[in-house]
């Protein structure tokens, strides 16, 4: 399995606990060998040692997969007894269709950058859950109390984006349970 190094990143700890953490949100990885091999195709290497202190550090438990193999999950956000391995992109698209018709208020583009507005407190539960989407189109997000700034990859592909939310937030309010 070959992964592309698509970004600049720092060889710092903090940079590969964050890799670290988005390889096992996004994936199955059953052993700390295939993590490695994860990370050394992207420009990490790091021995085993550092490996294991890295997930001690991050608090990564071994739970059953969907396969029922024992995978690596990352504990959520706030302490929470949940933890992250390996959603499947479908969940996540579903979970940020449902954020958006309720949290999101107008989305408008300038360039590669959109500004997403929501109601006051709600930006940051809104920019999570898109970074956690892994949309191929968004480099990151920003948040504030009630604007999430957000930049694309492409320099005119903020149009397209807004607009992917704006439709999202109507999937939402025309789905299954809306009928």
């Amino acid at each position: 399995m070959t992964v592309q190094r698509d970004t600049a990143r720092p060889t710092t700890r903090t940079a590969r606990h964050a890799r670290i953490t988005d390889l096992l949100t996004a994936r199955s990885v059953r052993s700390q060998g295939d993590l490695a091999a994860l990370l050394a195709a992207e420009g990490l290497q790091v021995n085993q040692g550092t490996l294991s202190r890295d997930l001690v550090d991050l608090g990564v438990v071994r739970v059953r997969g969907a396969d029922g193999a024992l995978v690596y999950a990352v504990p959520v956000e706030g302490g929470g007894r949940h933890v992250h391995s390996g959603v499947s992109q479908e969940i996540l698209d579903a979970r940020l269709a449902k954020l958006c018709n309720e949290l999101l208020v107008t989305a408008e583009a300038s360039g590669n950058i959109v500004i997403l507005r929501t109601p006051p407190g709600a930006a940051n539960f809104l920019a999570l859950s898109i970074d956690h989407s892994v949309l191929p189109s968004v480099l990151g997000t920003i948040a504030g109390d009630d604007t999430v700034m957000i930049v694309t990859r492409e320099s005119d592909g903020g149009a397209a984006v807004a607009e992917r939310f704006l439709g999202l937030a109507q999937e939402s309010q025309t789905g299954p349970e809306q009928a």
